[in-house]
Protein backbone atom coordinates (compact mmCIF):
# COMPACT_ATOMS: atom_id res chain seq x y z
CA UNK A 1 0.00 0.00 0.00
CA UNK A 2 1.47 3.23 -0.71
CA UNK A 3 2.05 5.95 1.74
CA UNK A 4 -0.45 8.02 0.76
CA UNK A 5 -3.08 5.39 1.01
CA UNK A 6 -2.00 4.57 4.40
CA UNK A 7 -2.17 8.09 5.60
CA UNK A 8 -5.35 8.73 3.77
CA UNK A 9 -6.84 5.48 5.77
CA UNK A 10 -5.50 6.32 8.90
CA UNK A 11 -7.21 9.51 8.94
CA UNK A 12 -10.35 7.50 8.29
CA UNK A 13 -9.99 4.75 10.93
CA UNK A 14 -8.65 6.70 13.77
CA UNK A 15 -12.04 9.01 14.57
CA UNK A 16 -14.20 6.28 14.28
CA UNK A 17 -12.21 3.98 16.81
CA UNK A 18 -12.46 7.25 19.33
CA UNK A 19 -15.57 8.22 18.69
CA UNK A 20 -16.59 4.09 19.59
CA UNK A 21 -14.34 4.03 22.34
CA UNK A 22 -16.26 7.29 23.67
CA UNK A 23 -19.29 6.07 23.57
CA UNK A 24 -18.31 2.82 25.42
CA UNK A 25 -16.26 4.59 28.04
CA UNK A 26 -18.32 7.48 28.55
CA UNK A 27 -15.03 9.28 27.87
CA UNK A 28 -13.75 13.03 26.32
CA UNK A 29 -12.63 13.13 23.12
CA UNK A 30 -9.27 14.10 24.63
CA UNK A 31 -9.49 10.97 26.66
CA UNK A 32 -10.06 8.88 24.30
CA UNK A 33 -7.71 10.06 21.97
CA UNK A 34 -4.87 9.98 24.62
CA UNK A 35 -5.53 6.41 25.36
CA UNK A 36 -5.43 5.19 22.10
CA UNK A 37 -1.96 6.76 20.90
CA UNK A 38 -0.24 5.89 24.05
CA UNK A 39 -1.32 2.23 23.63
CA UNK A 40 0.54 -0.75 21.88
CA UNK A 41 -2.30 -1.23 19.25
CA UNK A 42 -1.72 2.31 18.00
CA UNK A 43 1.99 1.61 17.61
CA UNK A 44 1.12 -1.19 15.99
CA UNK A 45 -1.39 0.39 13.89
CA UNK A 46 1.24 3.07 12.29
CA UNK A 47 3.02 -0.07 10.78
CA UNK A 48 1.92 -0.69 7.44
CA UNK A 49 3.20 -4.01 7.53
CA UNK A 50 0.76 -5.66 10.56
CA UNK A 51 -1.89 -4.90 8.12
CA UNK A 52 -4.38 -3.93 11.10
CA UNK A 53 -6.43 -1.05 8.77
CA UNK A 54 -7.71 -4.59 7.21
CA UNK A 55 -9.52 -5.12 11.03
CA UNK A 56 -12.90 -3.03 11.25
CA UNK A 57 -12.72 0.04 13.24
CA UNK A 58 -15.03 -1.87 15.91
CA UNK A 59 -12.65 -4.80 16.49
CA UNK A 60 -9.82 -2.13 16.59
CA UNK A 61 -11.56 -0.54 19.43
CA UNK A 62 -12.26 -3.73 21.25
CA UNK A 63 -8.87 -4.50 21.23
CA UNK A 64 -7.86 -0.95 22.35
CA UNK A 65 -10.15 -1.51 25.63
CA UNK A 66 -8.69 -5.10 26.08
CA UNK A 67 -5.65 -3.86 26.12
CA UNK A 68 -6.56 -0.77 28.47
CA UNK A 69 -8.23 -3.24 30.89
CA UNK A 70 -5.62 -5.94 30.65
CA UNK A 71 -2.26 -5.24 29.29
CA UNK A 72 -2.91 -7.67 26.37
CA UNK A 73 -4.39 -7.81 22.91
CA UNK A 74 -5.45 -11.00 21.43
CA UNK A 75 -5.18 -10.84 17.56
CA UNK A 76 -8.06 -12.25 16.20
CA UNK A 77 -6.78 -14.11 13.13
CA UNK A 78 -3.41 -15.12 14.67
CA UNK A 79 -5.01 -15.84 17.92
CA UNK A 80 -1.64 -14.74 19.48
CA UNK A 81 -1.45 -12.71 22.73
CA UNK A 82 1.32 -9.58 22.79
CA UNK A 83 1.51 -7.97 25.80
CA UNK A 84 1.17 -3.83 25.81
CA UNK A 85 4.13 -2.08 26.50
Amino acid sequence: MSSDKFAGMMKMVVPTIVEQYMKERSVSWEVAIERLYRSTLYNKLEDPDTSLLNLSPLLLCDLLIEELETGKITWPEEQSVWTAE
